[in-house]
Parts: C-alpha cells; sequence; structure tokens
C-alpha cells in the first residue's frame, strides 16, 4: 500500500514554520475507536476521507493548530501522534533508508534530546532493539550532515522529542509525538491508591454509557454516581465534562519543545478553553469504603476545578443508599490484585469485592459482593441504570441480572466488558 506522501512544512518569511495539512494519529484503547472519532469530529469538523476510524485509533487529516486543539481537549486518545514516513522495509537498512529521508532538523534541533519507542505487529525483524539502533543511527547522522557535524543525544526518562516507530509485515511507519507524557495523566491526580483508573478509559466508559456524548459535548440530565470511586477517577472525569473544563487544561505538552511551536497560538487555544467553562448542572456523587481514598478524591476534584461540582462520601457500596431518585451509575469494581477493601461482606483483611474477582482465577463463584450488591440494587434502586466495568464474562450470571448490553473494552491489557444493567423491582433472578 502506498499513501500520499505531504508536505507539511511551508516556510515563513521571518524563519519560522507553519503545519499544514499534517496526517495525525491518535491512538487509544481497544473498543474506543468510534467513540474517539466522533470527538476528533467534534473537535476539528474533519470528516469522510479526512477522518479515518482504524484498529486501535483514528486518522485525521488536519493542521498543526487542530494537533495542539487535539492534545488539550480530547479525552479518548493516548497521543497525538504526527505521521511523518510511510514506506516499505525488508530489513534494518531500508528503515535507515526511511529515516534519513525524513527532514528531522524542522522538528527539533541537535540541542535536544529524544528517544525512539517502536512497536511491531507480524514484523520480520529478528531485533527490534537493533531496528531501533538503525532508525536513532539515520536520524544521528542526518543531523550532523545538516548541523556540522553537531547531533542530538538520546534521553530515555525526559527526552524533548519522542519518535515512534511502527512495524508491520512489510511497512514502516515513523511518528513524531506531540503530546509528551501520555494524555491519561491529565495533571490533577496527585492522590492515588492501588491500580487507579486511567482518565481516559474513565472517559469511554461515561461515552459508552451514553451519559457523554462525544460528538455534541452534551451530557445526561440524569446524575452520575460510582458507589466504589477509590480516588474518584469516574466522578471527577464526568464533572469536568459536564463543566466543559478541557481535558489537559492542566499539563504540559510535547509539542511545546517542538520547532513549530508558536506560543500566541497556543495561548489563544487556551484562553478559548477556559473560556468555554461553564457552571456544572448535573448532580454527580461518589462514594468509596475506605475513607482514606474518599480524602483522596476530595483533594483531586479540588485540583481539578471541579470541588463544587461533585460530592464524595464514604460508605460501603452494599449499604448506600441512592444520592437521588434515579439516575446513572458507572463502576470500576476492584479485580485481581488492584486493590484490598473492607466491607459489610468483607471476610478478614480483603473486602469481598476484592476476594470475589481474586476467586476468579482460582475457580471461585465470585464471593458475595456481586450478589449482595445486586440485591441491594435491586431493593433500592429501581429506575437506576448501572454500567459495570469487569473482565469476568460471567459477571451477570453472578449478580442473577440480565444484561442489557455488553460493550468490548480493554482496560490496559485486560480484556474487559462494561454491562449494562436495568434496575426495576424484581429484576434479580431466582
Amino acid at each position: 500500500m502506498t499513501r500520499r506522501q505531504w508536505s507539511p512544512l511551508v516556510g515563513l518569511p521571518d524563519g519560522q514554520f507553519f503545519v499544514n495539512d499534517l496526517s495525525l494519529f491518535l491512538p487509544c484503547a481497544a473498543g474506543v475507536e468510534e467513540f474517539l472519532a466522533q470527538e476528533v469530529h467534534a473537535l476539528t469538523g474533519r470528516a469522510g476521507q479526512d477522518l479515518l476510524t482504524l484498529r486501535g485509533g483514528v486518522r485525521v487529516r488536519a493542521d498543526w493548530r487542530d494537533a495542539l486543539k487535539l492534545n488539550l481537549h480530547s479525552r479518548l486518545a493516548q497521543r497525538v501522534l504526527v505521521e511523518l514516513a510511510h514506506a516499505p522495509y525488508r530489513n534494518e537498512n531500508d528503515l535507515y533508508a526511511i529515516a534519513s529521508g525524513v527532514a528531522w532538523e524542522i522538528w527539533f534541533t541537535p540541542k535536544q534530546t529524544f528517544k525512539i519507542e517502536t512497536t511491531a505487529q507480524h514484523s520480520p525483524l529478528q531485533s527490534l532493539n537493533f531496528a531501533t539502533l538503525r532508525i536513532k543511527d539515520a536520524i544521528a547522522d542526518r543531523f550532523r550532515a545538516k548541523a556540522n557535524g553537531v547531533r542530538p543525544s538520546i534521553e530515555t526518562q525526559w527526552p524533548d522529542c519522542r519518535v515512534f516507530a511502527h512495524l508491520t509485515t512489510d511497512t514502516c511507519t515513523l511518528y513524531i509525538d506531540t503530546s509528551g507524557e501520555p494524555l491519561f495523566k491529565r495533571g490533577w491526580r496527585q492522590d492515588k491508591g492501588d491500580a487507579p483508573l486511567k482518565e481516559t478509559l474513565a472517559a469511554a466508559m461515561l461515552a459508552a454509557s451514553g451519559w457523554w456524548n462525544p460528538e455534541t459535548g452534551a451530557v445526561a440530565a440524569e446524575p452520575l454516581y460510582d458507589p466504589c470511586c477509590g480516588s474518584g477517577t469516574i466522578a471527577i472525569e464526568a464533572a469536568q465534562i459536564a463543566r466543559g473544563i478541557a481535558a489537559g487544561s492542566l499539563r504540559r505538552f510535547g509539542f511545546e519543545k517542538l520547532l513549530p511551536f508558536q506560543a500566541h497560538v497556543w495561548n489563544a487555544i487556551r484562553q478559548e478553553a477556559e473560556t468555554a467553562v461553564r457552571e456544572g448542572s448535573v448532580a454527580i456523587f461518589g462514594s468509596d469504603v475506605s475513607h482514606r481514598m474518599v480524602d483522596f478524591a476530595e483533594r483531586n476534584a479540588e485540583r481539578a476545578g471541579v470541588a463544587q461540582a461533585v460530592e464524595f462520601r464514604g460508605g460501603d457500596a452494599l449499604q448506600r443508599m441512592p444520592p437521588a431518585e434515579g439516575g446513572v451509575i458507572v463502576l470500576n469494581p476492584p479485580y485481581g490484585e488492584r486493590i484490598e477493601v473492607g466491607g459489610v461482606a468483607g471476610t478478614g483483611r480483603s473486602g469481598a469485592r476484592e476476594s470475589a474477582q481474586t476467586a476468579q482465577g482460582e475457580g471461585g463463584d465470585g464471593g458475595e459482593f456481586f450478589p449482595q450488591l445486586a440485591t441491594h440494587w435491586k431493593k433500592n434502586y429501581a429506575g437506576w441504570t448501572a454500567w459495570v466495568l469487569t473482565p469476568d464474562l460471567k459477571l451477570p450470571r453472578q449478580m442473577r441480572l440480565k444484561e442489557s448490553r455488553r460493550v468490548p473494552m480493554w482496560n490496559g491489557p485486560i480484556e474487559c466488558r462494561l454491562f449494562r444493567f436495568d434496575m426495576v423491582a424484581g429484576s434479580a433472578r431466582k
């Protein structure tokens, strides 16, 4: 397959560069692609052949300003990558030639540091480390030729620039990263427990539930409640969405160190985002059996600018009564070795939520937490809709509930399902 090669940079009289007609790739978790495409369309206006939904991400034809805007606003993308080369290869020498043909000098300087990350899908090459080395050599040699023998240094921890190489069976694609740290790092999470839910996955759960529409930005009028909120990820993400607070408003980005960066353009984008912030009108609640986690959640909400938009309380999910007459429950209960939590169904040090889900790998039936939770919901939460993320496909049977939807999602390397349960009186199976 050949792909049109774009000329992304046009020189300006002042010697700076204006970036246009870029091919951007936004990777995301599996199962989130359609929601991300909706979000990208809303942020850029691109559609048709300029916006393609692919496995594991979205490709969009856009300009430099769009790249900055996507970094600031996207709640679902993992990164915003600029494609610089896409060509066939057979061996490491081909990779060297492909990388040598990229004008790296218009993206960063030889005084800056860089890092290369290589991924592969069915690549015939024996060593990805050697492939990475050849790409590194090509970049260094090009700088030596263009900058009188000076070349940038490798920095693996905190590089100024990140280069991504993706190898398939016969093609190599090179990207330069505009994000820096992954986009799930919003900048507000300083207090966290064990294995916290990534903010991007929380946003995906809200989109899949229908509570948030990534296409329009609208949120449902129903209250939202997370009864196992941990450090508050789902509730805080929902509150920021409801208030129109940009996902990346508290953090820095990799593009700030790239040569096309212009401070006045970025400041205008940020100012536009700040102007769009509004008062939240939807009730959002979170609770956790651990009062320590509730304290973490409240402090995180304060940093995220939504302390007044979300209400956190302590309490066991098996005992807490509904915070409103009806609404949407969205939760990611602990599983595997994620968290040890107590509660009324707990046994010993670990609560039933923990022991229930560790039992999955030990031939257990899921413990007592989920059946008790279903009974509690049936008795007290009639009229609510519950969305539960779990890797256990047998969860509905454990809860003796019939799911009305199941949405495939990945929590990192863990394949999960987001189950929807419509709570009506008498909905538990006998």
